[in-house]
């Protein structure tokens, strides 16, 4: 049972949506654009928003999807429930289909938090509306909501596992935004409302 629900994990957090609506829509390859990531903020930069709300949506879900298919299997455990929200967002990132190069994992990061504990993601989606509306850096807005999450997590008493695992998802989104860092560093980020060229 475990074994198939990691892989299952896996494979939903693997669904590349983002590469998948701009290839069928406008058929290119959304890495060549904007910042090369499949996610629903470049999805935005090439599409449009509502492109970006439609991607980012199912990034979120599937990454909850996960877990809610673990549930109802009656997995109850914080480690395995935990383990396998990382797997999802791991899949995300590293897709099979996509030679193992995939987004950031923020959206679906913030799906598999939901299934942890619903108001930590709230409070965090709240966290990364503010910094957004303020910086208008979407990269900056996903580092600190998603470095929120913990905290929220341990101020509700939530399970040492889940705080654990989103410890580690805001460490990896921080790791996998290297880039956005070195460019918010050099003042050449883009902004939302900027279109890629």
């Amino acid at each position: 049972m475990s074994v198939f629900l990691i892989l299952l994990a896996y494979l939903l957090g693997s669904a590349p949506m983002g590469y998948l609506v701009v290839k069928l829509v406008k058929g290119d390859d959304i890495r060549k654009y904007g910042s090369g990531n499949i996610g629903a903020t470049n999805v935005g930069r090439v599409m449009g928003k509502k492109w970006a709300i439609a991607v980012g949506i199912f990034d979120i879900t599937k990454g909850g999807l996960a877990l809610l298919i673990a549930r109802v299997l009656g997995v109850s455990s914080p480690q395995l429930l935990s383990f396998l929200g990382v797997v999802a967002v791991l899949g995300h990132n590293f897709p099979v289909w996509l030679k193992f190069k995939g987004g950031k994992g923020v959206a679906t990061s913030f799906g598999v938090i939901f299934m942890f504990y619903p108001l930590a993601s709230i409070l965090g989606g709240v966290v990364w509306y503010c910094v957004m509306r303020v910086s208008r850096y979407v990269s900056l807005a996903s580092m600190i909501s998603l470095a929120s999450t913990p905290i929220w997590l341990k101020l509700f008493g939530a399970d040492i596992s889940y705080i654990v695992a989103s410890s580690f998802l805001a460490f990896l989104t921080i790791v996998r935004h290297h880039a956005n860092i070195r460019r918010l560093l050099a003042g050449t980020e883009h902004k939302v409302g900027e279109r890629a060229t």
